[in-house]
């Protein structure tokens, strides 16, 4: 596919050029050294209505002699002169459980600021003392109960091959399966990709990535650069009540808010392009505010010079993410934000048959482009001590379009596919967050979204042997979501969160009401136990619903959402050291899914990656997905990390023909390990650090339906056979990747060198397989080869 930016069929062999050779670079250092310090800072809120808590005591654990300091009206806290390093952070404040936070990391380039939020005791009517918490392993989002973790910058920063990417960051994790080596796009506990929803500050935004198809959560690599964001929720299933429009996943993204202070910059170069981010104080009337802008521009024509084989297209994007915070006093505070990207791939095919390979990539020509934005504006205001209101409005868009020609034997081009996707959206969002006491909490809102677009779709067609037009649309529509959800702590071992998401869709009156509840025991400090479940549903991708039949008309407008329940058991354990144990059990059961109208086929919605399909559709399919799930984990600890996920699994479908099978993402098993280790150069003064990380990633391989040889020899293609779709498993998956990195201090400036190698053994991973007419036989096509990432930032 255009858009799959890494995979192409390849000849692996000399792929090994001077790999080390960067590596040896790394470790060129001079040994003078000096102490450097730098500035933590940043505000202690309540975690339920972010009020700001004035007094809190913040004490520096890590320092010789502790540092500490209190919170002022803001609840905002400095503490300069701070040893550049790793620290540990202790927060208390009266009413409101301890909170210890370990591993953060401060650089001379750049100024640490963090947001700390306490949940309240329940426990006031004396002062206690609450042993203390480490936060890393809870999600932000305190109605997220089951399936839920947080996620940092720095993960996407440090994982081996994550490269600042969180749907890459985001297959370290259990249950969660790359659908191939050249896209981020990810499968959640056998999932379709097109589940996924992504969130920024609040509101529902189109998929965040270049390179994205129509009708799909992924793309080649993230728009949104790691400069930019802030500590951000990954959930897995059994979403919390304000999620709608999603059966596998939600990334609830946070962005960050610029240094209000000082001005920073922070520059990089690579292979894969330039990176440029700048933030500092923006002053509007008597109130100083922050902003914060990051631009990139790349072209991956770079590794091709160095002799990684991706293919012969150009290949080329470029993104801007912005985020400006306006603190308006008694009014409250504005953030005006928004990202943009522009992806585009061309390659120009051969009018010489005998330069046409086995898997025909110089016959044909095509040409594919992918642009998207978003642009919001926040208001958060603070009422009373106990609620807390906020509002958006966002504007986002979304521009596909595709194109691919083929070379006939007289060297003339025949149009196989032409699509153009243009969508606009307009979108309102109102929460309201109330805190009665300690015990009970509700949060409700709504949000609306406002459609424009224009869609057309023409595909070859073999039997008619002309062009025809699938899809030709331009109008508008609406979709509004509700929610409410309670939490009642009844005790500080027990948790109920309880709440209800409705979705209607005005194009043909569609709507859906969900429950949503969750329980959560805890034994003791260490261990819990909880039990999640939720009904959810989601919309079928736009351009579905305007597939037109032989006649015009347009049969899948009436199409119903798709739905499920899902079911999730977890068991929670801190372990001394920084380990966490946590195993989970699940149970999706979908219906309603779109299948074939016309005929009993095995096709189903559940089986699409990307596009919009041209089949006329009815909801009567089924589907189902369970599961146990484990992670190990130990956080950051004396420069060691280490996490290790398994999932086994089974994702079953049922077509029109009501035929049980396995879905095109049951690999059955998903392992990863990722691990790293850092070290102190002149450890007195910590003024380097060097770094190896490591993932290895061994999972079963995705499924296809088996090719009919002698159907395929008789037609001169490859020809399928439909009657055992996804029968075929590809062979088992194994990939080892590998980072290097060195970070030296110098006085105001932080320069790090990188260099990631992914597929570093150069293993060649089977993607699938495909006819060859010249041999008559079927062959294999390959994942992405071995892809060195040399990298150099400066923070200054």
């Amino acid at each position: 596919m255009p858009h799959a930016i890494f995979l192409k069929k390849h000849n692996t062999k000399n792929m090994h050029k001077n790999i080390l050779f960067p590596l040896l670079l790394l470790l060129a250092c001079s040994a003078g050294a000096q102490t450097y310090t730098q500035t933590l800072k940043g505000a202690v809120l309540d975690k339920a209505v972010k009020t700001p808590l004035i007094g809190a005591t913040v004490v520096l654990l890590t320092t010789k002699q502790p540092i500490g300091t209190s919170t002022d009206s803001d609840g905002r806290f400095r503490l300069p002169s701070v040893p550049v390093g790793k620290h540990t952070l202790r927060v208390t404040y009266l009413g409101y459980k301890e909170v210890i936070i370990p591993n953060i990391a401060l650089y001379s380039g750049k100024e640490a600021e963090l947001t700390i939020e306490l949940e309240e005791d329940l426990i006031t009517t004396r002062e206690v003392v609450i042993r203390a918490k480490t936060v890393k392993q809870k999600p932000l989002n305190e109605l997220s109960t089951v399936s839920a973790r947080t996620f940092s910058v720095d993960e996407t920063q440090r994982f081996a091959a994550a490269v600042n990417d969180p749907g890459r960051m985001a297959s370290s994790f259990a249950g969660v399966a790359m659908s191939n080596d050249g896209s981020n796009t990810i499968a959640i506990r056998g999932n379709a990709p097109n589940g996924l929803l992504w969130r920024m500050e609040g509101v529902d935004i189109p998929n965040p990535n270049h390179f994205s198809a129509v009708g799909t959560s992924g793309g080649g690599i993230s728009i949104l650069s790691a400069q930019v964001l802030s500590n951000s929720d990954f959930v897995t299933g059994a979403f919390a009540a304000e999620y709608g429009n999603a059966l596998s996943g939600v990334f609830d993204l946070k962005l960050r808010k610029g240094n209000a202070e000082k001005r920073e910059f922070t520059l990089q170069a690579g292979l894969l392009g330039l990176d440029a981010a700048a933030e500092g104080p923006l002053r509007i009337g008597k109130q100083t505010g922050s902003f914060l802008v990051n631009y990139r521009y790349s072209t991956l024509s770079v590794l091709g010079k160095l002799g990684v084989n991706l293919g012969d297209a150009q290949t080329d994007f470029q993104d801007l993410s912005f985020n400006l915070w306006m603190p308006a006093g008694k009014l409250g505070q504005f953030t005006l934000f928004g990202m943009g990207g522009l992806s585009d791939q061309k390659y120009e095919g051969q009018a010489d048959s005998l330069l046409w390979n086995d898997n025909g990539d110089k016959q044909y020509s095509w040409d594919f482009k992918a642009n998207t934005g978003v642009v919001g504006l926040t208001h958060s205001l603070v009422l009373g001590d106990n609620t807390f209101l906020r509002n958006v409005v966002a504007v986002s868009g979304a521009g596909n379009g595709a194109r691919t020609d083929e070379f006939q034997k007289d060297y003339s081009l025949r149009r196989l596919f032409d699509g153009g996707y243009d969508q606009v959206k307009t979108t309102v969002s109102s929460t309201l967050t109330h805190k009665f006491n300690a015990r009970h909490l509700l949060r409700t809102g709504a949000y609306v979204n406002f459609m424009d677009y224009n869609f057309r779709q023409n595909e070859w067609d073999d039997e008619a042997e002309r062009l025809v037009e699938q899809l030709r649309n331009t109008g508008t529509s609406a979709s509004a979501n509700a929610f409410a959800q309670w939490q009642y702590r009844a005790s500080e071992r027990l948790t109920l969160n309880a709440g209800v998401h409705a979705l209607y869709f005005s194009l043909n009156n569609t709507r859906s009401v969900e429950p949503r509840a969750a329980v959560r025991y805890a034994f003791n400090e260490r261990q819990s136990v909880s039990v999640g479940y939720g009904l959810h549903s989601q919309l079928q991708p736009l351009g579905v619903y305007f597939i037109k039949n032989e006649t015009g008309m347009q049969p899948n407008r009436d199409l119903e959402l798709t739905r499920a329940h899902h079911l999730v058991l977890s068991y929670d354990h801190t372990l001394p050291g920084n380990w966490r144990l946590k195993p989970e059990l699940y149970y999706q059961a979908l219906f309603d899914v779109p299948v074939t109208r016309d005929a009993r086929d095995a096709f189903s919605m559940l089986n699409v990656i990307e596009g919009f399909s041209g089949e006329i559709l009815t909801n009567r399919g089924k589907g189902r997905n369970y599961g146990a799930e484990l992670t190990v984990e130990k956080f950051l600890t004396n420069g060691f990390y280490f996490l290790l996920s398994t999932a086994l699994f089974q994702s079953e479908y049922q077509g029109s023909d009501a035929v049980w099978r396995s879905t095109r993402f049951n690999s059955n098993f998903v392992n990863s390990l990722v691990t790293g280790k850092e070290w102190n150069w002149n450890r007195g003064r910590k003024n380097r650090t060097f770094g190896i990380n490591l993932k290895l990633t061994a999972m079963g391989g995705l499924r296809e339906t088996p090719i009919d040889l002698a159907a395929s020899i008789g037609q001169g293609k490859t020809v399928r056979d439909e009657n055992r779709a996804f029968e075929e498993r590809m062979p088992n998956y194994f990939r080892l990747d590998t980072g290097f990195k060195i970070k030296r201090n110098y006085e105001r400036l932080t320069t790090t060198l990188g260099l990631d190698i992914q597929n570093t053994t150069n293993r060649e991973n089977i993607f699938g397989r495909y006819y060859d007419d010249k041999s008559q036989t079927i062959k294999y096509w390959y994942q992405a080869p071995l892809i060195p990432v040399l990298s150099y930032r400066v923070e200054f």
